[in-house]
């Protein structure tokens, strides 16, 4: 059987996206290739972006800053001496952006004196975002680190 240009043409095609149909669905059905948007409800997180504009600029401003340390495979976030955090009202953030189901917040009312060691079980290899976000005096803080696990 001899095969003319026309019908090469027309498997060669046919091949190319049958090629690329399989690529399609298994990118679309497999969960190790299910990457989440950075937040649920992006439109008003960005309502509110300046504001964290604003609490970043206040965090900077601070005498001494927090500290983010993985130390004796553990990660500890250090307050200032000059910080009250019995009196603070705020969380600590813990974002993976590669896995939502990995998030996860902390309350200001769980840090003991001025040293909070992160739940290790919590925590998995990889990257992590940690905001550490605070209200004093009527002032809105905000710290904002990025580390790998």
């Amino acid at each position: 059987m001899k095969i003319n240009w026309g019908t090469g043409l027309l498997i060669g095609m046919l091949l190319f996206i049958g090629f690329i149909m399989y690529f399609v669905v298994t990118m679309l059905s497999s969960k190790e290739y299910d990457h989440d948007l950075v937040v649920e409800d992006y439109y008003r997180a960005e309502l509110y972006y300046q504001q964290d504009i604003d609490a970043e600029k206040n965090a900077l401003a601070m005498e001494d800053q927090i500290e983010v340390v993985k130390e004796a495979g553990r990660l500890v976030i250090r307050f200032p001496k000059t910080l009250e955090t019995e009196r603070l009202a705020g969380k600590i953030s813990f974002y993976r952006p590669s896995n939502k189901m990995l998030d996860f917040e902390i309350s200001s009312s769980e840090i003991n004196e001025n040293e909070f060691i992160a739940p290790d079980e919590k925590l998995v290899q990889g990257r992590w975002n940690i905001n550490i976000y605070w209200q004093e005096a009527g002032k809105d803080f905000l710290v904002k680190k990025e580390l790998i696990y």
